[in-house]
């Protein structure tokens, strides 16, 4: 099938099987291997992605749902050489370790903090739940999520 989205910005059309899930589009037919396979059941967020700015477990949507659809990887946060604000907060509060998981963590804090419901550290613990980190670094995740919250309230805007 065919599926046109997209993807970090640029329109793209994809040849797929019914069957694709988002993920193996994103890391098999377009090379963006940042996305990550963990359980493939949504239930780990390595995968994490951004659809029209809310977080979604790609291992979970087929890819010929993405018609028209704009669809951001961790490969998009970044405008150019500068780093979104989450992935320098990441690198400031040492907020990952073997790095797997950190993708989806930066992906899914993106779209957490787009949701605005966050408003304390336990807020972002709660919200971010569906983001496991088998290395346990969530102290430092919520730090550097922290300090891009507290950087919009100063700004009164969006990172």
């Amino acid at each position: 099938m065919e599926v046109t989205l997209t993807l970090n910005g640029s329109r793209r059309t994809l040849h797929v099987a019914p069957w694709t899930s988002l993920l193996d589009a994103l890391r098999l037919h377009l090379d963006l291997t940042g996305t990550k396979k963990g359980c493939d059941h949504g239930q780990c967020g390595a995968c994490t992605v951004l659809v029209d700015g809310r977080r979604i477990n790609s291992c979970l949507t087929l890819a010929v749902m993405m018609e028209g659809r704009t669809v951001t990887t961790i490969e998009g946060l970044a405008r150019g050489d500068t780093l979104h604000p989450l992935q320098e907060a990441f690198v400031e509060h040492d907020a990952f370790q073997c790095g797997y998981c950190t993708p989806g963590q930066i992906c899914s804090a993106a779209g957490m903090l787009e949701e605005g419901h966050a408003r304390t550290d336990d807020d972002i613990r709660e919200l971010m739940s569906g983001n496991l980190c088998r290395c346990g670094a969530y102290p430092n995740i919520v730090a550097a999520i922290r300090q891009v919250m507290d950087g919009q309230s100063k700004d009164g805007g969006k990172p």
